[in-house]
């Protein structure tokens, strides 16, 4: 066998890597619990095509109650649609940034997650309205109201996804999985309240399959916020509090109603909006009361500020709970980075 060459004067140094780069690999663990939640996310994949689908009969809804539940879906489609991909952009800057391995495989454990979740609602709406959400021609003065409803919603996740792209590379970990955090804690309130209130087996079995992903991606983000809150700045704790008011205007439109701010709607869209989720209830559905939504809200809300105020981080008011805190404004699409 040849002897390996060996230059006069030794082996040439390769040129240093220019950074961010997912290069040099490496596999750091730093934190055992991470890892150990990403070894137990293998465990517990499923796949929504293995869900009672022949059990989803569409004669079995009168035609409002079906627009209702998919617009319901379409609502949830706008933040678990955006889900892959945002986690998939967080995924590749964790490698750029070459955080420890079990940092990046937690990632790409959500991101799959999130497929799951959007792959139920892009199901459910074929199932109950062909051509949903966008690619079919309304016929009444309802349909034509959830048509519309549903196109200013998507005009909001496009602004959404925008500013997204141009924040996410400016912001630390800490203020990341702090909103990573806020969505999780929304998600897991949202799908426990649905999978308890839906008469619909099939329902049921997704909302438990969605919210037990969303109590491990919780699970992810506080261990991740353990390593990242000591040792914060003023100013990171101050860039964290506006990430919790954004987190609450962002996701209220699927849990609850969207307040002031962020979002652009016509002055009808509210209306039409109270509407359908009637009709989507009334279809058995599992949507909650707009007082029941509130006090779902107000209990998410109570966790989150237990958690962040042991940080030292400030709490923002929540006027539309009648929650006091430190009064932030957010109306900029990079202020938005929360998701399911």
């Amino acid at each position: 066998m040849a002897d390996v060459t060996i230059p006069e004067g030794g082996f040439w140094p390769a040129p240093e890597i220019p950074q961010p780069n997912i290069y040099p690999m490496e596999w750091r663990v730093e934190t055992e619990k991470l890892a150990a939640i990403y070894e137990k996310s293998k465990r517990m994949v499923w796949n929504p095509a293995d869900l009672p689908w022949d059990l989803l009969d569409p004669d079995g809804f009168t035609p409002e109650q079906r627009l209702g539940i998919m617009y319901w879906f379409s609502v949830l489609a706008n933040f678990d649609a955006s889900g892959p991909a945002v986690f998939a952009r967080a995924t590749i800057q964790a490698f750029e940034k070459h955080e420890e391995d079990p940092v990046r495989k937690c990632f790409f454990s959500i991101t799959r997650d999130e497929m799951n979740h959007e792959e139920c609602c892009q199901r459910a709406i074929a199932l109950l309205w062909p051509g949903g959400p966008l690619d079919w021609e309304p016929r009444t003065d309802l349909e034509r109201a959830a048509h519309n409803n549903i196109g200013w919603l998507y005009h909001n996740g496009g602004r959404y996804w925008n500013g997204y792209t141009t924040a996410v590379g400016k912001y630390s970990l800490a203020v990341l999985f702090t909103s990573f955090m806020m969505g999780e804690m929304a998600a897991s309130t949202l799908f426990r309240g649905m999978a308890s209130g839906t008469v619909h087996p099939l329902f049921s079995d997704m909302f438990h399959k969605i919210g037990r992903d969303e109590s491990r991606h919780l699970q992810i983000c506080m261990t991740i916020l353990e390593n990242e809150w000591p040792g914060l700045t003023d100013d990171v704790r101050g860039l964290i509090t506006r990430q919790l008011r954004a987190g609450f205007v962002f996701l209220s439109m699927i849990l609850w109603e969207p307040p002031g701010g962020f979002w652009e709607l016509p002055p009808y869209f509210l209306h039409n909006h109270r509407v359908l989720m009637d009709h989507a209830r009334e279809g058995g559905l599992g949507v909650l009361s707009y007082d029941e939504q509130a006090d779902n809200w107000r209990l998410a809300m109570a966790r989150v500020r237990a958690i962040v105020e042991r940080w030292g981080i400030e709490f923002p008011a929540i006027p539309e709970l009648d929650i006091e805190g430190v009064a932030v404004d957010v109306v900029d699409p990079e202020d938005i980075i929360p998701v399911f």
